[in-house]
């Protein structure tokens, strides 16, 4: 059975000032896929991810949810559309004078309008998820990197998201904290979700994803199975990339 589009991309193009970062890239993600995105620094993987959820407006092209071309809407249309796509960056963005569960809650009372006892009822759920039921009433700067970066996946999870879009999630964390924030990652995959992840953990794009798109340029370069990729890149750039980790 053909799973269904969830973001299809149409000759996007993202330029900044004479710098083009993104050029003319056509792709699709699949519901349930879980892609991931690597490739050196500085190749618009960050920008790419930017444009999906309409954070950084496209210079030209179209990026469509579910059918809808977000580069038509309005910033009320994008905001209703942008809750169905939770984005987790590299900082984890809490709240510091707000404890753990009142930063998990703020958007479902806001912007949902869930009542405080079903949202601190889902708060502490998505807590005991990401194995954190015992840091609810904790202050953000009282807890790890790893722990914050947990925090705000289930902040982001809270809103019920279709889509979760994740920004280099572990590269400003201590190498000890990574794996607890990709074993969250990993759950969240063999649930179903859809997620297209940028990220400089090969282990995780190896054993997660569906398909590893190979930035670099500023194009998709290469699209494969993490076994093509990684053991036949097709490119000579890719090729290069992987030759550089591999000996790192």
């Amino acid at each position: 059975m053909t799973k269904k589009a969830v973001i299809e991309v149409e000759h996007l193009t993202k330029t900044f000032g004479k710098n083009d970062v993104l050029k003319d890239i056509s792709a699709t993600v699949n519901e349930g896929q879980v892609i991931c995105l690597v490739g050196p620094s500085g190749a618009g993987k960050s920008t790419f991810l930017r444009c999906l959820n309409m954070l950084d407006q496209p210079s030209a092209g179209h990026v469509l949810f579910e059918g809808t071309d977000l580069t038509a809407l309005s910033e009320d249309q994008l905001d209703q559309l942008r809750e169905k796509m939770g984005m987790v960056f590299q900082q984890f963005n809490l709240f510091p004078h707000m404890n753990i569960i009142e930063n998990i809650k703020l958007a479902p009372l806001k912007v949902k309008n869930s009542s405080d006892d079903e949202a601190t009822a889902k708060g502490k759920r998505l807590l005991a998820q990401v194995g954190l039921s015992d840091k609810a009433q904790e202050f953000p700067a009282s807890l790890s990197g790893g722990q914050q970066q947990r925090v705000a996946i289930a902040r982001a999870l809270a809103m019920n998201p279709e889509v979760m879009l994740f920004d280099e999630p572990t590269s400003a964390l201590d190498p000890e904290m990574v794996g607890e924030v990709l074993k969250v990652m990993q759950d969240l995959a063999h649930k179903g979700m859809t997620m297209v992840v940028v990220t400089h953990e090969m282990g995780f794009a190896k054993s997660v994803a569906d398909e590893v798109w190979f930035m670099a340029d500023g194009y998709i370069q290469e699209q494969a199975s993490p076994r093509d990729f990684f053991e036949r890149p097709q490119t000579e750039r890719a090729q290069d990339f992987l030759a550089k980790i591999l000996e790192a």
